[in-house]
């Protein structure tokens, strides 16, 4: 089931051009529709379905920077620096609320491992910290059973993913953006070697750069284009309860479960460490770039071989401009939860936090993940194609980091000096294992 999305109405009319046009609704999609509109230049967003009705609006709805890869760090504080303003820039509620956030450890691997991420955190002056004993309890009071130690960054918050990208687009229409729904782009027009212009299925757009915000869809649509992007899918699964009281107030995760208070009352709750990823020929295909990522991550993704596969199969992989696409054939993907994945942190969680025996499960959703070989994204120009930017693969950060690399690409688009450093996240990082 999808969870509920606040709606965005379509502007009625295609444009005929544009300075930019931005490929794709979500969460990093509209942060640099805003951050473009803002800098002055003609936006044009096309989303294939609904504003925010993939992966953007069925995350946990973290903002965070514990954790982060040391690549990321930089644009994850750029990005809690954004949502911190965001409602007040956008006019309307994000649900951002800076509650901070908290690992709960038990065993003396956990601490080893968020020390060593501290190690690493503190150069860019990350105000996390770890603390043992009661001080762990005390960060997350009702716990039913001790903590040897917790990680804990307070200036970590949280966000409504069901909220946060339709109020983005509506603000970046505000400051002139066109935000077009039920409009798929087939692909890149390119003249004299450059973009000059998209192809949707309701016309042309002419435009001097374009911005793919594809999500998981970024690989077959650039695929198309001739471009190979390392890219995969796996399924995470969330579930939210019925407003209820005595949960713990900040966000934070153990060892097999996560969860966030919802400005309603309720929680939003996943298994931590168990996404599923379905074989597919892309599973393959790309198994020498993913396989020190399988081996480093062994037990936290669970492979699965199902009728996917052959779906996957049977797509199509090119199309010309004027053939209706695959992009076309699913408006929002909708995948299913995995219900055992969801059962055991429903079990586990009552155990920790007695608060949560009485909680009513009021809905579960799946969400597609586009996952990187490194699990950091791609942000950046295309080098074989002049004129097309890509921001993609952000492996499940994207919704904590978008407003930070949504700036990000709106700088680079514009020209101007980058807010952090790109070179982290060029698409070129991989040629050697491809």
């Amino acid at each position: 089931m999808s969870p509920p999305v606040d709606q965005v109405t379509s502007d009625p009319k295609l444009p005929t051009r544009a300075g930019v046009v931005i490929i794709g609704g979500g969460i990093i999609g509209v942060t640099t529709a805003l951050f473009l509109a803002e800098k002055g230049h003609g936006v044009v967003l096309c989303e294939k379905g609904r504003i925010g009705g993939e992966q953007s609006s069925r995350n946990w709805g973290w903002c965070r920077t514990m954790g982060r890869d040391a690549r990321e760090i930089p644009l994850a504080l750029e990005s809690l620096r954004l949502w911190r303003g965001m409602n007040e820039r956008v006019g309307r509620e994000t649900g951002f609320r800076q509650a901070g956030i908290v690992y709960l450890c038990e065993t003396e691997q956990e601490i080893a491992a968020q020390e060593a991420w501290l190690d690493q955190a503190r150069q860019y002056q990350v105000d996390g910290r770890l603390v043992r004993g009661s001080a762990a309890g005390e960060l997350a009071p009702g716990a039913a059973r001790p903590f040897l130690a917790a990680l804990h960054t307070p200036s970590d918050g949280r966000a409504e993913p069901s909220q946060a990208a339709p109020a983005i687009a509506e603000a970046a229409r505000g400051h002139g953006a066109s935000i077009l729904t039920g409009c798929a782009v087939r692909g890149i027009d390119i003249k004299a070697g450059r973009v000059a212009g998209v192809v949707t299925e309701k016309g042309r757009i002419a435009c001097d750069a374009a911005v793919l915000a594809g999500g998981v869809w970024s690989r077959l649509f650039l695929g198309n284009a001739g471009i190979d992007l390392p890219q995969l899918q796996v399924l995470a699964s969330v579930f939210r309860t019925a407003p209820m009281s005595g949960g713990p107030e900040i966000t934070g995760a153990a060892n097999v479960f996560a969860w966030r208070k919802r400005l309603d009352g309720g929680y939003t709750i996943a298994r931590r460490n168990a996404n599923v990823a379905d074989m597919t020929p892309d599973s393959f295909r790309l198994l020498l770039d993913y396989w020190p990522t399988l081996r480093k991550s062994y037990g936290e993704i669970r492979l699965r071989f199902s009728g996917r596969f052959f779906a996957a199969w049977r797509m199509r992989k090119r199309w010309s401009l004027d053939e209706t696409t695959p992009l076309e054939a699913v408006r929002v993907l909708d995948p299913e939860p995995r219900q055992a994945t969801l059962a055991e942190a429903k079990s586990a969680l009552p155990k920790y936090f007695p608060a949560f025996a009485a909680m009513q499960v009021t809905e579960s959703w799946g969400g597609m993940i586009d996952v990187t070989p490194d699990a950091v994204p791609v942000i950046g120009p295309a080098a074989q194609i002049p004129g097309l930017f890509i921001a993609t693969g952000f492996s499940g950060h994207g919704f904590g980091i978008g407003p930070g690399a949504g700036r990000l690409m709106a700088d680079l688009v514009a020209g101007d000096p980058p807010v952090v450093d790109p070179a982290p996240f060029r698409l070129e990082r991989f040629a050697r294992a491809r």
